[in-house]
């Protein structure tokens, strides 16, 4: 089984355990089980860290790096990605949000995120 980190679950693996659900933090210290984070959550932290909306020290280098470190798998975006966005009901409006779900969706992985609007998606996701 494959985990995708939703952005905010990736950032708070990084400094802010506390904010992670029992169920994530398992998963997240479970080094037996595959992780991964999409570029898009790289590409998320810097356009939010540019306009002043995150606060996120050595932004996107720094996010890609300290996963990397810590053994997940960074994804690149696919063709295939972009087409099931296409055809995804507009529950969420957040681009990044929707492109996470056909990402999930595409690779049959799950979401772990607190994210309710993604939950409302038929993908799977735990927290």
């Amino acid at each position: 089984m494959k985990y995708l980190l939703d952005t905010h679950t990736a950032i708070w693996a990084l400094g802010s355990k506390t904010k992670l659900s029992d169920a994530a933090k398992a998963i997240i210290g479970d080094v037996s089980l595959s992780l991964c984070v999409s570029i898009i959550s790289a590409w998320e932290i810097s356009i939010k860290v540019s306009i002043g909306k995150l606060n996120f020290v050595g932004g996107s280098a720094f996010f890609i790096e300290k996963m990397r470190h810590n053994g997940v798998e960074l994804l690149d975006i696919k063709s295939s990605y972009l087409e099931y966005v296409e055809n995804l009901p507009f529950i969420h409006r957040d681009p990044f949000d929707r492109l996470l779900v056909a990402t999930a969706k595409t690779d049959g992985m799950t979401i772990l995120t607190s994210d309710e609007n993604i939950q409302k998606y038929d993908v799977p996701f735990i927290w």
